[in-house]
């Protein structure tokens, strides 16, 4: 008897150093780098089981061991706070860090730069057709989208920030554009708060529509405030903008990329040749610095600019319609001069 006690106990002994073996192998595992080389890309829809998103992850590399991944998220209880979304597992990854990635939320991130100076055609089709973002717009018209936005009787033209844009799979395009269109609030308002005094602008809406002006008008960064300023300083004397941008934006479809004298004479609401004052909406969406050129113009006397014709895409500025008309001769024999250079 006392011999069967010594082989049973013996036995149960033999149990417990497998099993606690067993253990200690498992928590190894847990912290062991899967076999993946690189990064995998892996979605969880909303309802899978944790047993199919072991066994998915095992058949990516992701995992060496799905079966002993979903015996620990359910021994853990983490198996319940799984998020839905889409991952990014980096090269590596150990079945802790994976299960920890899926209860966080820590969802893969897409990007979209909404660009300075895009009209708002521009980028609802940059955001249609972006990939990771859920149609949810299709027919639906520009003011119907303000008005969804809380912006009821607003054209929708200039009312977003020109950012770059981090985002989920499936979020979709409203959304997106609630976000561009918040910032782009924040952001003018911020810019009006710092307006410089005795502007001729009534509103940050009028600010908005400068801006987005001057954001057309030049793409390099210094010259953006003296652009203004000859702006500011036209609107203050009662003088026609006339700027070409804002001809081209009333042609829209009929600008067939060459600006005519036809079309400066040609009288449209955003002429700036045939009407004074502003436009009456914005043209493009506005940068930053362009709203801050808006409202904080250099102060000077120049009054009229040109485009040099260099290929960094400077302008002359000049004081008077004299010195003006000498620019656009130099700007028009630079451009003589680089095409028979060609």
């Amino acid at each position: 008897m006392a011999r069967l006690i010594g082989i049973v106990l013996g036995l149960l002994a033999l149990v417990a150093v497998a099993a606690g073996g067993a253990a200690w192998w498992a928590w190894q595992q847990l912290d062991t780098p899967g076999a993946a080389h690189e990064a995998v890309d892996f979605e969880v829809p909303a309802g899978m089981s944790l047993s199919r998103i072991a066994a998915r992850l095992g058949e990516e590399g992701v995992l060496q061991h799905p079966r002993l991944f979903e015996w620990y998220g359910r021994g853990s209880g983490l198996a319940g706070s799984i998020r839905a979304g889409e991952y990014r597992f980096p090269a590596g990854s150990t079945p802790r860090e994976v299960m920890a990635r899926m209860v966080h939320g820590d969802v893969l991130l897409h990007s979209l730069t909404l660009v300075e100076g895009w009209t708002f055609s521009q980028m609802r089709a940059a955001i249609a057709g972006h990939p990771a973002t859920r149609a949810t717009l299709d027919g639906v018209t520009g003011e119907e989208i303000m008005a969804r936005l809380g912006r009821e009787g607003a054209q929708p033209e200039g009312w977003f920030l020109p950012e770059t844009y981090h985002f989920p799979r499936g979020t979709t395009d409203l959304e997106l554009m609630r976000i561009a269109h918040q910032a782009m609030d924040r952001a003018l308002e911020a810019a009006w708060v710092q307006r410089r005094e005795n502007l001729p602008l009534q509103s940050p809406y009028e600010a908005l529509i400068l801006a987005s002006i001057i954001e057309k008008e030049t793409g390099l960064a210094d010259e953006r405030p003296e652009i203004a300023g000859v702006f500011v300083r036209r609107l203050e004397r009662g003088m026609r903008l006339q700027t070409d941008p804002t001809v081209i934006y009333g042609l829209g479809t009929d600008f067939d990329g060459r600006l005519r004298r036809v079309h400066l004479d040609t009288d449209t609401p955003y002429n700036t040749y045939t009407r004074g004052g502003l436009p009456p909406t914005p043209i493009a969406l506005p940068g930053k610095a362009s709203l801050a050129a808006a409202v904080q113009p250099l102060d000077g006397r120049t009054l009229y600019f040109v485009a040099t014709g260099r290929p960094d895409g400077s302008h002359y500025f000049s004081e008077t319609l004299e010195q003006h008309n000498r620019a656009v001769q130099r700007y028009l024999a630079t451009i003589r001069e680089r095409r028979r250079n060609e």
